[in-house]
């Protein structure tokens, strides 16, 4: 058998070892002496049953118990060696006789059992006589330690009024000794402080409530429980635990109010919504079980409310409707307050409610004038003479002295003018007549003031409409251009009217169309009246001419459904274009433009290209002159030029845009090639220009002319480049009067004369005064 199963075998033989009732109970005396020894025989060792008593103090070793060889036959031939836990410090063996020692004192609750292996030896061969035996030795515990409260301070509620019986909390509490020995383990509970409210079960520590008790009176309780081991038998250990109990609130109080009766007063002048006074019902219960809400009593909460204050439990009474004192000067009424929530468990014990009387004195105030209504409506009708009278307000002074009272009219300045009141009885007169169209509506701001006391005032809205009166006429909602073709037919529309009316018709406008009388046989035109509030302008014949007649003015006759009924005539301007099919609105325009000024059409034109010719012979007299010139006109600023011609190609920049710099630059290397010396424009020109008068102006001639400036003017690097303007004109030939063109003079500075422009008449005088006979070209 190996040693692991031996060891197994010898802890239950340790644990079913019998004891003495004596040995349960003493500490004291030797382990050997605390029971029967019984021997036990196993493969030839002889021991007894090992044990050591914990804390046991002593000045010699302790003897425990004896391992013995049932081959020793003591005579001193064999040897005992004792190995393991502890062997030769806390245990020693008699190595003769196999005694087991104790050396010092034994901690059970560090350490409850000790595991060593005994051997037999041959001293003489020194071989074992027996096989190595493992056995253990337990301590046996001994009551050392005191009961402990590990999870306190312990702090319980539970709900007041609660039954007898009712479960707190349970307290426990832990002892180190040996629970399954003895009774150093074993714990019981008791009451030190807190009866007769509480008790404790003895054996679980559950705490209970022994009575009813009410947190009104005492909402918190220390308990004092006290845990003994060993049963509470004489010198056990013990060890106290505070328990402190909090009663929780339940509603089971209903609010009171401290005063039966509660005076209170307010002014007649307080506004609605003015605090009244306040009123308090004490509830001897706490968060919402002390929750309330007042009430007033139907009969007597017309003039009066009264809300919670929910942080102070307070009710306040509010004005809900002005009092009068000269009406009534004393209120009573009826405030009840009542809990918000209720237990019904404590619903046998009465009403949570209670009620309270408040009365409320009236206080007399000096009070401005009342008027009768708010706002007054009045009406009157427009055009009224002035002094009409409008309206009456009336205002009277509710107190007893009852003050006379002065009416104004507080308003804007031009009000003023419309209208005025009488101070004393409040009569509303119109300064002015009154004008629909202008303004429908007047508002007016009426003040009443005690005589007596100025600082009374009270104010009304007067609101004064302004009645219709027929006295507008209908007219044409625009100015119409009408036309009519020449080529028109008879009974063709040429134009749809309508009219308006600044008239306020309460059944709705209706008008009537017609000529007028005088124009009514006319053949030329008709009016057809479309009973809709329109009415068509038809042609009466076929066929009109302008030479005979330009213009139509047919007189349109408009009445309105107003009573009385109004009319009006309204022109309708007709005017005779020359179309084929359609009228071209613009062309007719034009030509009632022209007519008006007395020109006809051929006319007109004949000015106009008088001034466009006299505006291409000035231009070109003014670029000739400039070509004659001996410098280019650049020359004297050039440098100039070139320095301050800024070129922009995009839309942002800065100051590098405003930055003047060369612009020679911009010129590419094949613009800038050798400059060729300019021929003699002058013969040039002259000699092309007579070849010229030969030839058209789309001539070969003519375009190498072209082409030779155009180059000639690009490759000078003289004159700005991108900006030149190069004018070249074609006069064409056959004309009486020959050519104005300076082209035709001489190269030389010979004058030239020009006094035959003086025969050409007035249109050319200004033109003959710049080129008289001691003027040259030149110049």
């Amino acid at each position: 058998m190996n040693s692991s199963v031996l060891l197994r075998l010898m802890v239950m033989l340790v644990q079913l070892w019998p004891c003495s009732p004596s040995t349960q109970n003493s500490s004291t005396q030797n382990t050997v002496q605390s029971f029967t020894p019984v021997r036990r025989v196993k493969r030839g060792w002889l021991w007894e049953p090992l044990f050591a008593t914990e804390e046991q103090i002593s000045p010699d070793p302790v003897y425990i118990g004896q391992l013995k060889s049932d081959l020793d036959k003591e005579d001193g031939n064999l040897e005992y060696i004792l190995s393991g836990e502890g062997a030769g410090s806390v245990f020693y063996i008699d190595k003769y006789n196999g005694k087991i020692y104790v050396k010092q004192k034994l901690d059970r609750e560090k350490k409850p059992f000790y595991i060593l292996t005994a051997k037999a030896i041959n001293r003489s061969t020194q071989l074992p006589v027996e096989p190595d035996s493992e056995f253990i030795i337990k301590v046996r515990d001994i009551n050392d330690n005191e009961p402990q409260f590990l999870e306190g301070p312990y702090v319980a509620t539970v709900p007041e009024m609660s039954p007898e019986g009712t479960s707190v909390t349970q307290v426990t509490a832990t002892d180190a000794d040996d629970p399954s020995y003895g009774n150093s383990a074993r714990l019981i509970y008791s009451l030190v402080e807190g009866q007769p409210y509480f008790s404790v079960e003895p054996k679980t520590g559950v705490i209970r409530m022994a009575s009813q008790m009410d947190r009104e009176t005492k909402d918190q309780y220390l308990v004092i429980i006290q845990a003994k081991d060993m049963v509470g038998q004489p010198g056990a250990f013990s060890a106290t635990a505070t328990v402190t109990i909090n009663l929780s609130d339940i509603n089971d109080n209903p609010p009171e109010f401290q005063q039966r009766l509660y005076y209170m007063s307010v002014s007649e002048e307080a506004p609605v919504g003015t605090t009244v006074g306040k009123v308090f019902a004490e509830d001897r219960d706490i968060g919402d079980n002390a929750a309330m809400d007042y009430f007033i009593e139907a009969d007597s909460s017309d003039v009066f409310n009264i809300i919670t204050n929910d942080e102070t439990q307070e009710g306040i009474i509010l004005l809900k409707k002005r009092v009068d004192y000269e009406s009534k000067r004393r209120y009573s009424i009826q405030v009840k307050a009542v809990n918000r929530y209720i237990d019904e468990r404590f619903l046998k014990e009465g009403p949570f409610e209670d009620t309270t009387i408040v009365k409320i004195n009236v206080e007399d105030a000096d009070e401005p004038p009342v008027f009768t209504l708010e706002n007054y409506v009045m009406e009157i009708v427009e055009g009224a003479m002035r002094g009409a009278l409008v309206g009456v307000v009336t205002a009277r002074d509710p107190d007893a002295d009852e003050s006379p009272v002065r009416y104004s009219i507080v308003h804007s300045s031009h009000l003023k003018r419309l209208f005025s009141i009488n101070e004393h009885n409040g009569a509303i007169i119109t300064t002015e007549p009154l004008d629909r169209e202008i303004a429908s509506w007047h508002n007016l701001t009426v003040t009443a003031t005690e005589t007596r006391n100025p600082e009374k005032i009270s104010d009304a809205n007067v609101y004064v409409q302004v009645l219709d009166v027929n006295d507008n006429e209908p007219e044409f909602p625009k100015n119409y251009e009408t036309f009519v073709c020449e080529n028109a037919v008879s009974g063709q529309l040429i134009q749809s009217i309508s009219a308006v009316d600044k008239d306020d018709s309460a059944e709705g406008h209706h008008f009537y169309f017609s000529l007028a009388q005088e124009d009514a046989n006319s053949s030329h035109f008709t009016v057809k009246d479309s009973q809709d509030n329109t009415a068509g302008i038809f042609t009466g014949k076929s066929g009109f001419s302008r030479q005979e007649q330009f213009f139509f003015y047919l007189p349109i006759v408009i009445q309105d459904n107003g009573t009385p009924p109004l009319t009006s005539t309204n022109t309708l301007t007709v005017t005779v274009c020359d179309c084929d099919t359609e009228v071209n609105t613009f062309y007719c325009r034009y030509g009632a433009f022209m007519y008006s000024l007395g020109l006809s059409t051929e006319a007109l034109v004949a000015v106009l290209a008088c001034i466009l010719i006299f505006l291409v012979f000035f231009l070109a007299i003014v670029t000739i002159r400039q070509q004659q010139q001996k410098k280019p006109p650049f020359s004297e600023k050039m440098e100039e030029f070139r320095e301050n011609i800024v070129s922009y190609d995009d839309e942002g920049g800065g100051e590098e845009d405003t930055e003047a710099f060369d612009i020679s630059a911009l010129r590419t290397r094949t613009v800038m090639r050798t400059h060729k010396p300019r021929k003699k424009v002058a013969s040039e020109i002259q000699s092309l220009y007579r070849q010229s008068l030969q030839v058209g102006p789309d001539s070969a001639i003519f375009r190498q002319f072209i082409s030779e400036k155009l180059e000639e003017a690009n490759t000078d690097p003289s004159v700005p480049p991108y900006d030149s303007l190069q004018t070249y004109a074609f006069e064409g030939t056959g004309s009486l009067a020959g050519s104005l063109s300076s082209l035709g003079s001489n190269t030389s500075d010979v004058d030239q004369s020009y006094d035959y422009l003086a025969d050409w008449g007035p249109h050319f005088k200004q033109l003959a005064g710049m080129y008289s006979s001691h003027r040259t070209v030149g110049d």
